[in-house]
């Protein structure tokens, strides 16, 4: 059978990897021996290397290494080893704490026992090829957490009987926290790591006497009494009881026996390193991290775990007491920015490694090759995935993941990594992990280096299940160039960051450099960067931090030049103009000292933050409100936002780009979902992805990567994901489902339906729109379940708004007009949906006046239930077919145009883009118009293609001619992009001299209807001050 055949092979592939093991490994040789299972070995360890494992050892082996060693496993394995020695012990244990807990003196050699046992089947399943780097890795911080808590277990409650309990205010017992530093942090403790850890407990007022040891149920102390009072051993504070607690833990972990050890232990980690004190309170820790903490404590805080579990608490108050740990370690780890200064410490970190890897290595050539701190090791691929985890997670909540191979898996789901570099780096990481246990596995040493002995490395290559030193020393020079080359593309060699290269060549920003640019204020200018570098906030920077602001200055002066050059014969700003812009960022972002970091690393990035502030006013003024966008400039996802997007084609049509954010939104939907307990975070998350993608929408704009008509197809689209998610997260804040309460269940979203109209119902968004939206209701069949719909449908309505208008730190999403739901402002804020058929259907004449028709010709459902949706849209489909009266149409239509030319009174000589006689409104009220007439015969006409595309539609159905409708399209999109230019430089008003407009102007006045045409208002009719809509809907004409 085919299972008896794998079995077969199983064993066979087994057996012949506990040969080459134990003819490779000393310390196999010497396990076999603690187990009775081999010869007593000579003291020469030497003279048996190559020895043959004798059958009874190769076939323990062999049962040891069948199957994966889980933390179950391990932990039963451990509990079968208690039980012997609990068993076989020749006199009592020393007093326990705790009824039932067996004493430390059993605990530890049991501990190292069941190390002795693990390390033996990990090292035969991995030389068969059977245990993956993450078993092995998971299997050694299993071990290591089943140690620690097992020893805290045997010795907490002892110490406590002796000395006291130790209490907070309230009386409640308190614990030890140790934090797991490093790979024992993030699951990836090696076979012979050390054991980086951190002792911290909480607030302790001193130690209880009397109740028994580790119970938490003891009672509190009584108001006004002493915590503090003799114990058997005399009385005891709270710091002496943890210091004293962390070292019988230290010295069971580290102590040497016959059976081995359970774990070396390096506390340098703690604040202050060796010169602090064995255990800190959490209010040291955070007066520590606060004051003194210094960049590299980051990385290491970043991996950080507590693997202990409560011991004298109750499980509740252990939980807040990580709780309170965790507050005060994130925001120390992660800035709520992007942090780019981390490439800086990083590069400086690996320098200094680099440095003392090399003298170590100076006449030692056994050292030659390490593959943990030399160039292209382990170390090099944890700080390029750390370096993401640092720049970023403060934002972004997945890229806090410890896990160095989880972390770059997640870095290409981001596509900050490509996927071909991630699942290289993931490969050579897990060569050079199996390499370093290979190493270790040969006598349970903690070393990384490559042995110089051709026997040596045979055997390490024989461990690894290659066939030669020669194959393995090939491996390995394939795999370190790869990661080296890899860093030194993330983090290059030559720091253009650092402050103190830089300094050198500084050059003064005098009147002469300047004008030597092309400055025409020159003077003025020079003297407004002279208070720039005499305002308080840059002299109290640090040196290093004020030559990279000199330095940046002097390159951006230089790019001014060039890009002025460019800009300036088109109307663009001049150079002194560009150059105060820089400055005003400069002050902005001046409290960051990261944005100048990421400035200064990415030279490309500095010369396009200084188009953008070329590109005018508007978009000035956006960068200067969300500095935070900068680090799209960077974003490797940026220069190809579109390529290979059906929507940046010339066919495409509006709705196109919405299948394109489809993957962003479900990104941000995780990251809120994430963050669900607290509001303000979400909006900003929100807020912050929101900016970022239309500042990358802007440097494609400005690159000319995009059309108007599909920039704004984006923006609709991205609108749209905007509202879907503000809409899911108001619901998921309210709390008034059934299903509320149970794990794992989101309540359903009530039959809402979120309608847009206007410039985001046509798909025509700008970068400064507002969202022109009403809000449609399905009422349940009963009058309480009516009521009870109405009440949620509003409250859900109110939130949602709050959501998009609310302003936070990372400023607003969009401001909302709600003006054209049925009645204007004195309607309701939500609308049954049978309501809504009624008034437009206007079957009674007191619903929809022509012109809430108009606008319903650009309305779509962009948000909500999708089944509500569908009712809307055959309703608008309804309505649009409705067969109307052409003259009448004609008549209304025209008293509306009216109307807003009155309302719009342009006195001066430019021509107004948008209201002016000519201008986008005509073409936009001929396009309601033929819709409005030729619907009910027309159904291509009932599509939602914009402006353009239904003027075409209606040339093609032969309701215009073609060639004037060609011209005025071509004219209104000569219009839009006028506009567009206009905003982008932060015109108030999109006028233009009229002459460069003239033959567009009266190209849009050809293709109207004749019965359109023959209901204009005569030229020079008197104005009346426009209708306020505010009250009534805005019904401005006869129905």
């Amino acid at each position: 059978m085919v299972m008896e055949v794998d079995a077969a092979d199983r064993a066979a592939q087994l057996d012949a990897a506990c040969r080459r093991a134990y003819a490779a490994s000393r310390y196999l040789q010497r396990a076999c021996v603690a187990e009775a299972l081999a010869p007593v070995l000579p003291a020469d360890g030497q003279a048996i290397a190559g020895a043959p494992a004798a059958d009874a050892a190769r076939a323990w082996l062999t049962a040891m290494a069948q199957g994966p060693w889980s933390a179950e496993r391990i932990g039963a394995q451990y509990r079968h080893n208690l039980a012997s020695i609990e068993t076989g012990a020749a006199a009592p244990a020393p007093l326990a704490g705790r009824a039932g807990a067996p004493a430390e003196s059993h605990v530890a050699p049991a501990l190292r026992r069941t190390r002795r046992q693990l390390l033996c089947a990990l090292m035969v399943r991995d030389c068969a090829g059977l245990a993956p780097l993450e078993e092995v890795t998971a299997a050694m911080t299993a071990l290591a957490e089943l140690a620690v808590r097992e020893l805290l277990a045997a010795i907490a409650p002892e110490l406590a009987l002796r000395n006291g309990t130790p209490v907070d205010a309230a009386g409640k017992a308190q614990d030890l926290l140790v934090l797991a530093m490093g790979k024992g942090g993030a699951g990836e403790l090696n076979v012979s790591s050390d054991l980086d850890l951190v002792l911290v407990y909480g607030e302790v007022l001193g130690c209880r006497p009397g109740g028994r040891a580790g119970s938490p149920s003891a009672e509190p102390v009584a108001p006004g009494q002493e915590p503090v009072a003799p114990g058997q051993d005399g009385a005891m504070g709270g710091q002496e009881f943890f210091d004293r607690l962390g070292r019988r833990l230290i010295g069971a972990l580290e102590q040497q026996e016959a059976e081995g050890f359970i774990f070396r232990v390096d506390l340098r980690l703690r604040p202050h390193g060796d010169s602090g004190p064995l255990a800190v309170s959490i209010a040291m820790l955070e007066e520590y991290l606060v004051r003194e903490g210094r960049e590299w404590e980051r990385f290491a805080w970043a991996k950080a775990r507590v693997i202990s579990a409560p011991v004298l608490m109750q499980p509740a108050d252990f939980a807040a007491q990580l709780a309170v740990l965790d507050a005060v370690v994130q925001p120390f780890v992660y800035r709520k920015y992007f942090d780019f200064g981390a490439i800086g410490a990083i590069r400086e970190l690996q320098q200094r490694i680099g440095l003392e890897a090399r003298r170590r290595s100076l006449g030692r050539p056994e050292r030659a090759m390490d593959v943990k701190l030399g160039r292209g090791g382990i170390r090099e691929i944890e700080f390029l995935a750390q370096a993401f985890c640092i720049m970023r997670g403060g934002r972004d909540y997945r890229l806090r993941a410890r896990g160095t191979v989880q972390t770059l898996r997640t870095l290409a789901q981001l596509g900050l990594l490509s996927a071909a570099e991630a699942g290289r780096l993931v490969e050579d990481y897990r060569f050079l992990r199996r390499l370093e246990h290979a190493l270790q596995y040969r006598d349970d040493a903690q070393t990384h280096c490559i042995p110089v002995a051709e026997p040596d490395r045979h055997a390490v290559a024989q461990l690894l299940n290659l066939e030669s030193a020669g194959a393995l020393l090939e491996r390995y020079r394939r795999v370190s160039e790869d990661v080296a080359r890899s860093f030194d593309t993330m983090f290059p060699s030559e720091a253009r960051g650092s402050g103190g290269a830089r300094s050198s060549g500084v050059r003064p920003l005098d009147a002469a450099a300047l004008a030597q640019c092309g400055f025409a204020d020159a003077a003025g200018t020079a003297a407004r960067w002279e208070q720039v570098l005499a305002s308080p906030r840059l002299t109290a920077m640090p040196s290093a931090a004020r030559n990279t602001i000199e330095q940046l200055a002097g390159e951006a002066v230089q790019l001014i030049a060039t890009i002025t050059r460019e800009v300036q014969p088109q109307g663009g700003a001049g150079a002194d103009e560009l150059f105060l812009r820089w400055i005003r960022l400069v002050e902005v972002i001046g409290r960051r000292s990261t944005y100048f970091s990421l400035l200064a690393e990415f030279p490309l990035a500095h010369e396009r933050v200084l188009r953008v502030l070329a590109a005018g006013g508007w978009a000035t003024e956006y960068l200067l409100r969300h500095p935070i966008v900068l680090d799209e400039l960077i974003d490797p996802r940026t220069p190809d936002f579109f390529g290979g997007q059906p929507a940046d084609s010339a066919q495409a049509r509006p709705g196109a780009a919405e299948a394109f954010w489809l993957p962003w939104r479900a990104d941000v939907e995780a990251q809120l979902t994430m963050a669900t307990a607290d509001i303000e975070r979400q909006m900003n998350i929100l807020r912050d992805a929101h900016h970022a993608q239309v500042f990358r929408l802007l440097l494609a704009d400005l690159g000319g990567n995009l059309r108007l008509e599909h920039l704004a197809d984006h923006l609709s689209a991205l609108a749209d994901a905007v509202v879907w998610l503000a809409l899911r997260a108001a619901w998921r804040s309210m709390n008034t489902a059934p299903t509320n309460g149970r794990a794992g269940i989101e309540p359903q979203l009530p039959h809402l339906a979120v309608v847009a109209y206007g410039k985001l119902g046509g798909r025509e968004l700008g970068y400064a729109s507002d969202l022109d939206l009403i809000f449609v209701y399905e009422e349940g069949a009963s009058p309480d379940a009516a009521e009870r719909d109405a009440v949620v449908c509003t409250q859900l309505v109110r939130r949602l708004i709050a959501w998009l208008t609310t302003v936070t730190s990372s400023g607003v999403l969009f401001e909302i007009d709600l003006r054209l739901r049925p009645n204007g402002n004195a309607g309701l804020l939500v609308t049954p949906i049978e309501a809504f058929e009624r008034y437009q259907s206007n079957l009674d004449g007191h619903g929809a006046w022509v012109w809430e028709h108009q606008a319903l010709t650009r309305a779509r459902v962009c948000a909500g239930d999708p089944a509500l949706g569908e009712r809307v849209e055959q309703i608008r489909a309804r309505v649009l077919r409705q067969r109307r009266d052409l003259a009448s149409l004609a008549v209304e239509v025209v008293a509306m145009r009216r109307r807003m030319l009155e309302g719009h009174l342009n006195s001066s000589d430019r021509f107004d883009l948008k209201h002016d006689r000519g201008g986008m409104v005509d073409v936009e009220f001929v396009v309601q118009f033929l819709v409005l007439a030729h619907a009910h015969r027309h159904d291509e006409l009932l599509v939602n293609r914009g402006n353009i595309g239904l003027l075409l539609i209606a040339a093609d159905l032969g309701l215009i001619d073609a060639l004037p409708a060609q011209a005025c399209a071509a004219a209104y999109r000569h219009f839009r992009q006028l506009q567009h230019a206009l905003r982008l430089n932060g015109a108030e008003r999109a006028r233009v001299e009229r002459a460069r407009v003239q033959k567009d102007a009266f190209a849009t006045n050809q293709p109207l209807p004749p019965s359109l045409a023959g209901a204009q208002p005569p030229a020079g009719t008197s104005v009346a001050p426009r209708a306020d809509n505010s009250g009534s809907g805005g019904h401005g004409g006869t129905r």
